[in-house]
């Protein structure tokens, strides 16, 4: 098995992270993308500026592979998804060349001659990669290790509030954005009734966006639908994040609401959606509606694809879908802000041998990933293939405090009287962000 390239699943930055760092140890690797081109999940919010800056978005093993064509390092500054793309991504999967397959999509993983039932010769068999081209022709790959750095982002969350679609959803699909929609184009969203439910980033860099719109145009509405029973730590850590431009996120968010341009609604579980018209009408399990809607974003998270993962013996948490040992660290049900450690390969090893889930996926359903954590998860596993065992035992990240809790929070007002938040917004004045893009 030595012979055969390591598979990479999905071109994105921790996938192509990974590749970089096979590149890097001598070893051969094969990543398969579904999109027509590297990072095609990042282009799709392109025009979102990140919340860490670019020392926090450039893997050492890249930067080494990219250096020698005279690439040069951005160094200051937020970029926006495109220009992550364009000044990064997009040159490394051009360095990496033809290791990078596009339109290849991995509708299964398995083990040669054996389904998961099988345990004689199981480990000694390579891994049969099952693939589908763009034009729907059928393919099959052997690979000594597998990484899965697919992601989450094609499997967003619905909204009903158990965790599956409300009534009516798919019916009015037409009406709902379940990715940050392009608010730019602001005649959209001017003089409409604009709702956003969720309480992520995502949501606050939404409503951001649209608490501008309506200030400039008093006919707009915003609705900014919370699970949670009470506010608790929507808005984070503020000044008292490490990543200062997340930080700011939350503080702007407070001062639209406190400014009346957006109507905080809690404690609304979604249970129905029914169309009025043009208009999507959002019903509370509680018999609760909101006023029609033109728009409704529906910013809930993600969860991971497992689907082509059914031949494979994995060990994932209950709750998160996550690696048992990652998920200790992630839950947002037990962990208060900052205590998140770093990640290694001893933390994403399953009992299916040499099968990594890594980046976003591996933190399951939980909302709190940076693209710097998985950098560290990649370069730790490649080490660990490359039997390079101290390397991956080492931890070389110290991760900055997250400033927020992330979870589904309380749901009642009850609870929070009880419990209270373990993330406050600091007793400081306002800071105005100016016309500063949207963040995520």
């Amino acid at each position: 098995m030595q012979n055969l390239p390591v598979a990479v699943i999905g071109a994105g930055p921790q996938g192509l992270a990974a590749a970089a760092h096979l590149v890097d140890r001598g070893m051969s690797v094969v990543v398969l993308e579904a999109g027509s081109t590297a990072a095609a999940s990042v282009s799709q919010w392109g025009r979102v500026r990140l919340f860490s800056g670019w020392g926090e978005l450039v893997d050492r093993a890249a930067v080494r592979l990219l250096t020698p064509t005279g690439w040069v390092a951005p160094h200051a500054g937020y970029p926006t998804g495109a220009e992550w793309v364009s000044e990064y991504l997009a040159p490394l999967a051009t360095v990496l060349g033809d290791r990078v397959r596009y339109g290849t999509r991995v509708v299964g993983v398995s083990r040669r001659g054996r389904d998961r039932l099988v345990d004689a010769g199981r480990a000694a068999q390579p891994f049969t990669v099952h693939l589908e081209t763009a034009d729907g022709t059928e393919q099959r790959m052997d690979a000594r290790a597998v990484i899965d750095a697919s992601g989450t982002w094609s499997m967003p969350n619905p909204a009903g509030a158990d965790g599956l679609p409300a009534l009516g959803e798919r019916a009015a699909a037409h009406l709902l954005d379940y990715r940050i929609p392009d608010y730019g184009n602001r005649a959209a969203y001017e003089g409409k009734h604009n709702v956003v439910i969720g309480s992520g980033h995502s949501a606050v860099t939404a409503v951001i966006a649209l608490g501008r719109i309506a200030r400039r145009d008093p006919s707009t509405t915003v609705t900014w639908v919370l699970r949670r029973g009470a506010v608790g730590n929507t808005f984070g850590g503020g000044a008292s994040d490490e990543l200062p431009e997340r930080g700011l996120l939350g503080i702007k968010a407070k001062e639209l609401v406190d400014a009346g341009l957006v109507d905080l609604v809690t404690g609304f579980r979604v249970e129905k959606i029914t169309r009025d018209g043009d208009r999507a009408v959002l019903t509370a399990e509680d018999s609760r509606s909101l006023p029609a809607a033109d728009h409704v974003a529906l910013l809930t998270g993600f969860r991971p694809d497992l689907s082509f993962l059914s031949e494979l013996r994995l060990e994932l948490d209950t709750t998160l879908q996550a690696p048992l040992r990652v998920a200790a660290e992630v839950d947002p049900n037990i962990h208060s802000c900052g205590s998140v450690a770093a990640t290694g390969a001893a933390d994403l090893a399953q009992p299916e041998p040499n099968f990594y889930l890594v980046g976003a996926k591996s933190y399951g359903r939980a909302p709190t990933f940076l693209a710097i954590t998985g950098y560290e998860q990649v370069r730790s596993v490649v080490a660990k293939l490359a039997g390079d065992d101290a390397a991956a035992a080492r931890v070389e990240l110290t991760l900055p405090d997250t400033g927020v809790c992330g979870g589904a929070g309380l749901f009642d007002p009850a609870e929070n009287a009880a419990g209270g938040s373990c993330c406050v917004v600091p007793a400081k004045p306002l800071v105005r962000i100016g016309s500063q893009p949207p963040r995520l």
